[in-house]
């Protein structure tokens, strides 16, 4: 069963700071759901993203004054295709020995490591970059339990 095919895709975002260029959301196109790390900083970004697919998202240190409503806490843990999932805005706040996939953003550099049994993902950004790689965002595949693959995407 764990072919690409019968997997659903995850799109990781963070730090758009306000800003959806038309690569991102071509890139998002077709995701079955989104997951925004923080520092989305427009409330009219988190309606356009919620055009595409469901969102699951966090509050980013510059989010403070915004309100996309009670489902974006500082900290959001869920369940996915069987995978249990936290976001925060901050690696630190991430509660990394209980969960399947942490996903984190704020520092605009993007890796995937694996702890233990942890997935740690940040997707860097799509819109300010603080790596020679440019600008960036994950996406992963999960069926069953699983993550199947877990990738950057440039940009």
């Amino acid at each position: 069963m764990d072919t690409l095919a019968d997997a659903k895709r995850v799109d990781i975002i963070s730090d758009t700071h306000g800003y959806l260029s038309d690569e991102l959301l071509a890139a998002l196109e077709g995701a079955d759901l989104i997951i925004h790390a923080g520092d989305m900083t427009s409330e009219a970004d988190w309606d356009h993203l919620n055009t595409i697919a469901p969102i699951k998202a966090v509050l980013g240190n510059n989010d403070y004054y915004r309100d996309y409503g009670p489902e974006v806490p500082a900290l959001n843990t869920f369940t996915y295709e069987g995978l249990s999932f936290a976001v925060a805005h901050y690696r630190e706040e991430l509660p990394v020995g209980t969960v399947d996939v942490a996903i984190c953003g704020h520092t605009h550099r993007p890796k995937i490591v694996q702890l233990g049994k942890c997935l740690v993902i940040n997707p860097g950004s799509p819109t300010y970059p603080r790596s020679a790689r440019g600008n960036t965002m994950a996406r992963l595949f999960v069926a069953d339990g699983r993550v199947i693959s877990a990738d950057i995407i440039d940009l």
